[in-house]
């Protein structure tokens, strides 16, 4: 049997680590060293307090061979296959974590690092769970990682499942899957190779390669394949919402959940076209064959001159954009929570001593999402809201409410319009704010993650000492884990204080606000409803 207090204080300050391992019972009992049959071979792994963990195992085959093209399933083994180790990451910046490295973080809020390392074989999974093989078949949650497209992966310490497995019976799973250029660079307009043709969709055809795995081999790991819940944050949750619009995806997952993550739209071919051309032009390259050998460190370097990469709207793999000009009729009738944190962008660095005489500039920064709006007649709107507000809350507020937040009132508003998605749709707001760095932070991006892994002992970086943690994680970690087994977040209701949990509709607009500090959790019809008919006056833009 393995113990991994030792790996994990590699990766935290072992005394915060080692509270939060306290925190758990021990509820199961302790057994040798597991093993799982999969449809590709036998795995080995381990227990963590109870729990049967497995890291690292290969859903699909290593990339490099096929570089832009649809995934194919690992090359079956012999033996049994040691699943102890968080498998690579897929090819980024180094250094980049579970945000977007356009995002910096300075002083007081710290991010949790990614774990394992880089190569282009990062067709890996991990798996939590209570037992195998003993048909209790348990909800399966199955969380999708963020980073704008760009970063990021599924090993980060935030998304241990130890805890949930704890809460309740679930198993879950976390992935990892091509970003950037390697997921998503579209050439299917420069090379008439039928092997090209989906390249602007590899990352998430890497994503439904990992969807089956769980439906053929989940089971065996005492999970449920027909109860899927996929779930994730930032990129994460745009991927889920560009999940909900495949064709192949279909019937792989039975509830989502997306947190401040939405994708209204894809990548045009036009200009999924152009960055092509434009990274092409950054190699001094002119062959389309040619980028199929070019050194991943190099495309690596390269991307990050161009931008973003995300998924394409390409009439093959993704047929149509996400939530345009509807929510997808295609999982209309699959349950979806949608969600954003109150103070999405308060995490970006340098804007916290902005006055009212520099406000203006600060921002035109943000005019790509402003439409034809004047920054003046905004900060006025603003101050009319919230006349309490400093300057600089009111450039995050309105930098939130029109880049983050607009995307997630428009899924919401097209879901409510549709009779089948509207009777399974919610809204929710993270409204709990970290003392760090003196409360200046607010409710800001990535913060509502470890309160639904029921992780917050293993963030101090993020919630600090702030004793109305724990108790808010239990509330929100119980209801994903009652939404996971039933598709309705109300099979939570049972638990002390937490309200009925509305559907969204376009005339009340119930929204669940996550706090714990001076309200309690609660329904709020149509919060921020000034702010939202301000941004539905200008053209949304999807961010990147």
């Amino acid at each position: 049997m393995r113990n991994r207090s030792i790996p994990r204080r590699r990766f935290l300050q072992g005394s915060a680590l080692c509270a939060g391992a306290a925190l758990v019972p021990r509820l199961f009992a302790e057994t040798p060293t597991p093993i799982a049959t999969t449809t590709y071979g036998k795995v080995s792994g381990f227990v963590d307090q109870g729990v049967l963990v497995f890291k690292g195992i290969p859903y699909g085959a290593d990339t490099a061979a096929r570089r832009f093209q649809p995934p194919q399933p690992p090359v079956a083994w012999t033996g049994v296959r040691a699943a102890t180790e968080f498998g690579p990451r897929a090819p980024q910046a180094s250094g980049a974590g579970i945000m977007s490295n356009t995002a910096v973080l300075t002083r007081g809020y710290h991010l949790p690092p990614e774990l394992g390392g880089i190569s282009e074989d990062c067709l890996h999974l991990n798996v939590w769970t209570p037992a195998l093989r003993d048909h209790r078949k348990r909800p399966v949650i199955v969380y999708i990682h963020g980073g704008a497209y760009s970063s990021g992966s599924g090993n980060n310490v935030l998304y241990d499942g130890v805890h949930l497995v704890h809460r309740g019976e679930c198993v879950v799973v976390t992935i990892n899957h091509r970003l950037n250029v390697f997921g998503y660079l579209y050439l299917a307009q420069l090379s008439s190779a039928s092997d090209l043709a989906d390249s602007g969709n590899a990352g998430m055809l890497d994503l439904v390669l990992a969807l089956q795995w769980v439906r053929d081999n989940i089971a065996e790991f005492g999970g449920d394949p027909n109860r899927v819940l996929i779930f994730g944050q930032s990129g994460g949750g745009a991927k889920c919402a560009t999940l909900m619009a495949m064709p192949a995806a279909k019937g792989l997952f039975h509830r989502v959940m997306s947190m401040s993550g939405q994708q209204v739209v894809g990548t045009t071919r036009e200009h999924g076209t152009q960055r092509a051309t434009a990274l092409m032009k950054q190699l001094n390259i002119s062959q389309v064959d040619d980028l199929r050998t070019v050194p991943m460190d190099k495309l690596v370097a390269a991307f990050r001159t161009i931008g973003y990469f995300g998924p394409v709207t390409d009439g093959r793999a993704l047929p149509r954009d996400p939530f345009t000009p509807d929510a997808p009729p295609l999982s209309a009738h699959i349950p979806m929570i949608l969600g954003n944190v109150h103070d999405e962008t308060r995490i970006r660095a340098g804007s916290f001593d902005v006055t009212w005489d520099t406000l203006p500039a600060e921002l035109e920064t943000a005019r790509d999402f402003l439409g034809d709006l004047k920054t003046q007649d905004i900060i006025a709107k603003y101050r009319s809201f919230y006349p309490q507000y400093t300057p600089a809350d009111v450039y995050f507020a309105a930098t939130c409410a029109f880049r983050s937040w607009h995307g997630q009132v428009i899924e919401a508003e097209r879901r409510a319009e549709d009779p089948v998605a509207a009777a399974r749709t919610w809204v929710y707001q993270m409204d709990w704010r970290t003392p760090i760095d003196g409360g200046r932070y607010g409710a800001p991006h990535t913060s509502d993650i470890p309160f639904y892994f029921d992780n917050t002992a293993l963030a101090p970086g993020m919630v600090g000492d702030d004793p109305t943690a724990a108790p808010l994680a239990h509330v929100m970690s119980g209801m994903l884990l009652a939404y996971a087994a039933t598709g309705d977040p109300n099979a939570h209701a049972q638990q002390t204080g937490v309200p009925h949990w509305p559907t969204y509709n376009l005339k009340s607009r119930a929204t669940m606000l996550w706090d714990n500090h001076e309200e309690k959790s609660h329904i709020q019809n149509d919060p921020r409803g000034g702010e939202r008919r301000l941004i539905e006056t200008v053209t949304y833009i999807q961010p990147a």
